[in-house]
């Protein structure tokens, strides 16, 4: 996977969609470098760089005296971790932003973190009508070109439309340094692309979803990059950092050029939500999402290949007559098949630890009783898809 690969598949969605329109988009060492001069390029006024502390420390300081030294006026806003000690993408870190940008008079907001400062800024810049910068400091999650914004609204997440970075600069000096676990996550949402794209599939061929080939061969091949270079990146070093970097942002365009989340986003992404809005229910740290995807990815393979092993014929005594369960028992070899293309848990599991991530829910902490309750209910967070996860719970097998 080439940068100028990469370069070529953003140029078209942003041509053809300028709302995803990705003016600069450099993955190399030195790119925080570019950054100021990008912002000063387009005339910009005012910039704000929302972190927390530690991706202040880590990126946010040293891009603030850039952006100072290229002339402009610019103001760090440190977004606050709540009576937990988690920064979380809620109202209350919403606000804080947006009141930030509103007393400088910020024309652009630069994200400089991870996946939640990047939720939290592409939402504020959306809600305030202005652009947003990505300055990832860890390859730690496919988000970062998204233009979804997952936010929690009074305990519940849910995924709002925003948008899109107007530029990204991931720099390998600042992103080799990222803690282990931030790379092992990243590695572990990119994982979970082996379930979200079965699901899709079989949303589109049992429940009606729309689906894109392209969008899911982009994912499909960064997957696979990814996974061939899964002991470069658990030695950490620059080339390993840069494939899955790479791979997660190309995950990021294969959501972009479809529009939404299918491509990267199934099941083994419902029972990660789930598990943080419990943690959040209940007062609890939360877990990093992808250290919770991987896990989870290898829980619906489990469970997904014991639903084809049992075979049709065990839910044929079903008297329910919906469409999807009638469409589920005439393409049950091709689902059967599908599932079967799932690597198995053990094997997950496996590239899971090469990597130094956990490898199951109870490694990560989640107890089994809400293992189990996450399985029944998980599917609700996402109601609008239909994963084989909601047909098995609602009856249509």
């Amino acid at each position: 996977m080439t940068s100028g690969r990469i370069k070529r598949l953003a140029k078209r969605i942003g041509d053809n969609d300028s709302s995803c329109r990705l003016d600069r988009l450099e993955i190399k060492a030195g790119a925080l470098l570019e950054a100021a001069e990008y912002l000063e390029s387009r005339n910009f006024r005012s910039v704000v760089i929302a972190a927390d502390k530690a991706t202040h420390e880590a990126a946010g300081a040293v891009l603030e005296k850039r952006i100072a030294r290229a002339g402009l006026s610019v103001a760090s806003e440190t977004i606050k971790p709540n009576g937990r000690l988690d920064v979380i993408a809620d109202e209350a870190s919403i606000i804080q932003l947006l009141l930030a940008v509103q007393k400088h008079g910020a024309d652009c907001i630069v994200a400089a973190g991870g996946g939640t400062i990047h939720d939290i800024a592409r939402y504020a810049a959306y809600t305030a009508g202005i652009p947003f910068v990505s300055v990832p400091t860890a390859p730690s999650v496919d988000g970062f070109n998204s233009k979804g914004a997952p936010i929690i609204v009074r305990g519940e997440k849910i995924t709002i439309p925003a948008l899109g970075p107007d530029a990204l600069f991931a720099d390998l000096d600042i992103l080799v340094r990222a803690p282990k676990p931030l790379i092992a996550a990243g590695f572990g949402d990119m994982l979970g692309k082996f379930t979200s794209l079965f699901d899709w599939k079989f949303g589109a061929r049992i429940g009606g979803e729309p689906y894109m080939e392209e969008s899911a061969a982009i994912t499909r091949s960064a997957l696979e990059y990814c996974i061939d270079r899964a002991e470069l990146i658990a030695a950490g070093g620059e080339e390993g950092v840069h494939a899955l970097m790479s791979a997660l942002v190309e995950s990021g365009l294969a959501m972009l050029l479809f529009g939404k989340s299918h491509p990267a986003s199934g099941a083994e992404h419902h029972l990660s939500h789930y598990w943080e809005m419990e943690y959040i229910r209940t007062g609890r740290r939360q877990l990093l999402h992808g250290a919770k995807v991987g896990a989870a990815c290898a829980e619906i393979s489990g469970l997904y290949r014991s639903i084809a092993e049992r075979g049709p014929d065990v839910w044929r005594a079903n008297e329910t007559e919906s469409k999807e369960r009638l469409a589920l028992l005439d393409g049950w070899e091709f689902v059967a098949s599908e599932i079967r293309s799932i690597p198995e848990p053990d094997q997950l599991k496996e590239w899971l630890a090469l990597v130094g991530g956990p490898v199951s829910p109870a490694e990560l902490g989640i107890e089994p009783e809400l293992l189990e309750r996450s399985l029944r209910e998980a599917h609700r967070v996402r109601m609008e898809r239909y994963t084989l996860l909601r047909a098995y719970n609602e009856g249509a097998l």
